[in-house]
């Protein structure tokens, strides 16, 4: 008996969130998915089979909001804080929409592609292309991925072996276009994912060309953690007239189990010590460190190099194997530091990864929602450290004013030192037993710093003499 999908009415949720009462703000309601389950969505039984074998039976809660809307056809934008499960918010109900069209066939013509998703990096393509992989997994739906920086005919083979689903990066669909190996004429879905990033002026020409050579006729779905009351305007003119705006969060707003915290540093210079401190003390095992310019990305996974501290460096100058083979490492622990430019912000999911810090305090607000969100994933805790000399001031003012709420300044005592003196030598002694173990509470509350000791004798110029006997490594 064929298989016939059973929508249900899109379900008006009222609950609670984070243990908050249900408010209202700007006409869009904060909701949780209470306890619904995926089984309750009307999924096809293929996909539901490979939601369940991944181990998820719970929504997240733009998952239950959008999932719905998006298998009833209607064109959707999907806001939701960082590691709520965006992508699984889109690619579900899209298979589930393609099955009638599944085919085992062979035949390239009975595999045309009829879903594409955009994004606006290598390693976010990636990685929605191992998702959609993965929930395609029972199914004859053939998936492929396209972006730049790698040879262009492994691609070429598998689009002219056909694919319903194709994730790419615009520039290199562009490329496969100009070489007439894909045709688009199919298209029925059309998604932009990290959809302020791609709207920005920098990719609006491309997307336009894109656009151009999609059938009219199509739905169209943006997701992103952070939406601008201007590129929710422009945005518009990419989706059919009122959209259905799905918002599971406060508007760019940041994950309440992730404590941020900024520490000050009196000059620029300071900061390479800082971060040193910062990861020794903590005794950090993986972490990313945000810059905002290439060039200082690989100076600093130098420099912390010559410390003692693995690392290694991941920025748009680098080969897309290079970029890979690092990402691999870190994320088998063999790399415990990826210094990283904002080509890594966008999509990475590294499993239980305990911390970021800003080297450099981003020059776009909304980059820092972006940045900490590859921390405190899932429900995991995680910490947000910022490290902010007085030329950074009015850039964290933006910040906290997008965010809403005050990040909470501390100085890092230690770094007030005479020229030429050593920055382990100025520092507060403490036993390892006696290092507190870095608190998951929120920027919000009253937490006392893990790097502030009571126990400090200062000497000269504010400095903070090392205290206890000699040692020669933090």
């Amino acid at each position: 008996m064929p298989y016939r999908a059973t929508m249900k009415p899109v379900l008006q949720i009222s609950t609670k969130i984070a243990g908050k009462a249900d408010r209202k703000a700007g006409g869009m309601v904060f909701v949780d998915n209470g306890q619904m389950q995926f089984k309750e969505l009307g999924l096809h039984p293929d996909i539901l089979r490979a939601v369940q074998d991944a181990g998820y039976e719970t929504p997240t809660p733009i998952q239950a909001q959008a999932i719905p809307h998006v298998m009833q056809g209607a064109d959707v934008m999907g806001a939701a804080q960082t590691g709520t499960g965006k992508t699984a918010a889109f690619t579900l109900p899209i298979l589930h929409r393609l099955m009638p069209f599944a085919s085992s066939s062979v035949s390239p013509a009975r595999h045309p592609v009829r879903a594409l998703m955009l994004a606006p990096t290598r390693e976010l393509a990636d990685q929605i292309y191992q998702n959609v992989a993965q929930y395609a997994q029972h199914s004859p739906l053939r998936s492929a991925v396209v972006f730049g920086g790698v040879d262009m005919a492994p691609q070429t083979a598998a689009l002219r072996a056909g694919v319903e689903v194709l994730i790419a990066t615009p520039g290199r669909l562009l490329d496969h276009v100009q070489q007439k190996t894909l045709n688009l004429s199919q298209v029925s879905v059309l998604v932009l994912d990290e959809a302020d990033r791609m709207l920005d002026m920098g990719f609006l020409p491309d997307l336009q060309r894109i656009v151009n050579l999609l059938p009219p006729e199509r739905q169209s779905l943006l997701f992103s953690a952070t939406f601008s009351p201007e590129i929710r305007k422009l945005a518009k003119t990419f989706l059919k007239d009122n959209p259905i705006t799905v918002e599971v969060a406060r508007r760019n707003a940041t994950a309440e189990n992730v404590t941020q915290q900024v520490y000050l540093v009196d000059r620029p210079e300071s900061k390479r010590g800082a971060v040193v401190r910062l990861i020794k003390r903590l005794k950090l095992q993986q972490v990313i460190v945000f810059t905002n310019t290439k060039i200082g990305a690989s100076r600093l996974a130098r420099e912390l190099q010559k410390e003692g501290i693995s690392a290694d460096a991941i920025h748009g100058d680098k080969s897309q194997n290079e970029r890979l083979v690092t990402l691999e490492g870190f994320k088998k622990g063999e790399v415990l530091v990826l210094v990283a430019t904002d080509v890594a912000a966008r999509g990475l999911d590294i499993a239980e990864l305990p911390a970021v810090i800003n080297y450099d305090v981003p020059y776009a607000a909304e980059d820092y929602v972006h940045r900490i969100g590859r921390t405190g994933r899932a429900g995991a805790s995680g910490q947000a450290i910022s490290v902010m000399s007085p030329a950074d001031e009015r850039l964290v003012q933006d910040i906290e004013k997008l965010i809403g709420k005050k990040l909470m300044r501390e100085k890092l005592p230690g770094l007030d030192m005479p020229p030429g003196a050593d920055p382990l030598f100025f520092m507060p002694y403490e036993d390892a037993a006696d290092v507190p173990a870095p608190t998951s509470t929120p920027a919000s509350g009253a937490a006392k710093s893990p790097l502030l000791s009571s126990g400090v004798k200062k000497v000269g110029s504010g400095a903070v003499l090392l205290g206890g006997k000699p040692r020669n490594a933090i």
